[in-house]
């Protein structure tokens, strides 16, 4: 029987919601704060019997990932994969990290501003 025949579609909200458990909030299971640039790293490997989209989060984040970049990578959306990380961040099971600033230093750019303009 397929996924269709069964009301099972893969964006269906009663699919979601077996996914996450009923839970909406990824506060239910975690302190940290997850935005769409929040990178994320796989602390653990997976383990045998863990569910499906858990795995799936610990193989794409061998190297550190954004949540957005997560949610495409999965096609979930985003309040789906907030949840899920937040069970695998409650099990230290994945690392959350702030991105690193990449804004240059305002002095640095007129500096540089300056010398092209003396060319």
């Amino acid at each position: 029987m397929s996924e269709d025949a069964q009301g099972w579609e893969r964006d269906s909200p009663e699919r979601l919601y077996v996914i996450t458990g009923g839970r909406s909030d990824a506060s239910e299971g975690a302190g940290a704060e997850l935005d769409l640039v929040t990178l994320i790293v796989a602390r653990t490997e997976p383990k045998v019997g863990m569910q499906p989209e858990h795995t799936s989060i610990l193989q794409v984040t061998n190297s550190p990932l954004s949540v957005a970049e997560i949610s495409a990578y999965l096609g979930l959306p985003v309040s789906v994969i907030t949840v899920l990380l937040a069970d695998l961040l409650s099990e230290e099971q994945v690392e959350a990290r702030e991105p690193a600033s990449s804004l240059p230093d305002v002095a640095l750019i007129e500096a540089v501003i300056h010398g092209l303009r003396n060319l």
